[in-house]
């Protein structure tokens, strides 16, 4: 492997770092340029409750599967250097599920954040959490909050949890920040710029691709506005299936991909045929 693949910059990732490989990861980081990585890496964890039901398991063990999964997309982005991860851990709609397995979830959540506190430190990876989480339960609050005081002098990617999240609902709550702001006065109009300020993510970049797996072909009310132009990657693959060698492959598959952003590259004839519009 040539030397220009082996490091993106001094102070970047090298494929070192990732420790020992698989026949097929080797494969699949000799395609990987590590000058053209995600800046962001945003990820729907679907596919738990079908795990274990395959195996006549219950669906709690799907879940308690996949927080290896969890474990080992999260370790691989830190040690490629790449600046935000966004998991999907819990939404505003998951509290239609029953309550032996949202209780479940919460207490999963409150042992794998004091288990995996050595791995997030080794890393230097800094915890946000995004969603309504005033709504969750004390314990829950305080676990979520030592977390991030326990990361927040860390300075390597940010690892963003999405719990009691809705995408909608980050609309709604930014809008009523501002609302809030302006404590009743007329200034002028809400621009894009504003809006972005008071979402969850505010500071971090959009993410540039999304990952979802189980084969589902919608993005659940995730990130709505932040995805706008993220490249989007949908595996079969399980979520307690979803190994290294799967975010090797989505990432691959990312750096295919021509990223215009609405516009056309230079040299490139543009369409004679003007945009359709809704209702023709």
């Amino acid at each position: 492997m040539s030397q220009t693949k082996i490091h993106r910059t001094l102070n970047g990732p090298s494929l070192e770092s990732l420790g020992p490989v698989t026949a097929e990861e080797a494969r699949l980081l000799e395609k990987l340029d590590l000058t053209r990585l995600p800046r962001h890496v945003a990820v729907i964890m679907d596919g738990n409750g079908r795990w274990a039901q395959k195996r006549h398991l219950p669906r709690i063990a799907g879940h308690r599967t996949g927080t290896q999964s969890a474990r080992t997309t999260i370790e691989t982005c830190a040690r490629l250097k790449i600046e935000a991860l966004t998991l999907y851990a819990f939404s505003v709609e998951n509290w239609r599920r029953p309550k032996t397995e949202i209780d479940f979830l919460m207490q999963l959540l409150r042992e794998y954040l004091k288990k995996e506190m050595p791995l997030l430190q080794k890393n230097e990876i800094r915890m946000r959490f995004l969603g309504r989480i005033d709504e969750l339960s004390p314990a829950v609050q305080k676990d979520v909050h030592e977390a991030m005081e326990k990361t927040a002098g860390n300075k390597g990617m940010v690892l963003c949890v999405a719990l009691n999240y809705g995408g909608r609902a980050e609309i709604v709550d930014a809008m009523n920040a501002i609302l809030s702001e302006r404590n009743g006065n007329r200034p002028p109009r809400i621009t894009e710029e504003q809006l972005a300020r008071h979402l969850y993510t505010e500071g971090l970049p959009d993410p540039d691709l999304l990952i979802r797996t189980s084969g589902e072909m919608r993005v659940s009310n995730f990130l709505l506005w932040q995805i706008a132009y993220a490249e989007i990657f949908v595996t079969d693959t399980l979520w307690p299936d979803f190994n290294r060698a799967r975010l090797l492959e989505a990432l691959v598959e990312f750096q295919k991909r021509e990223r215009r952003y609405g516009g056309i590259h230079e040299g490139e004839p543009a369409s004679e045929k003007p945009a359709r519009v809704a209702g023709e």
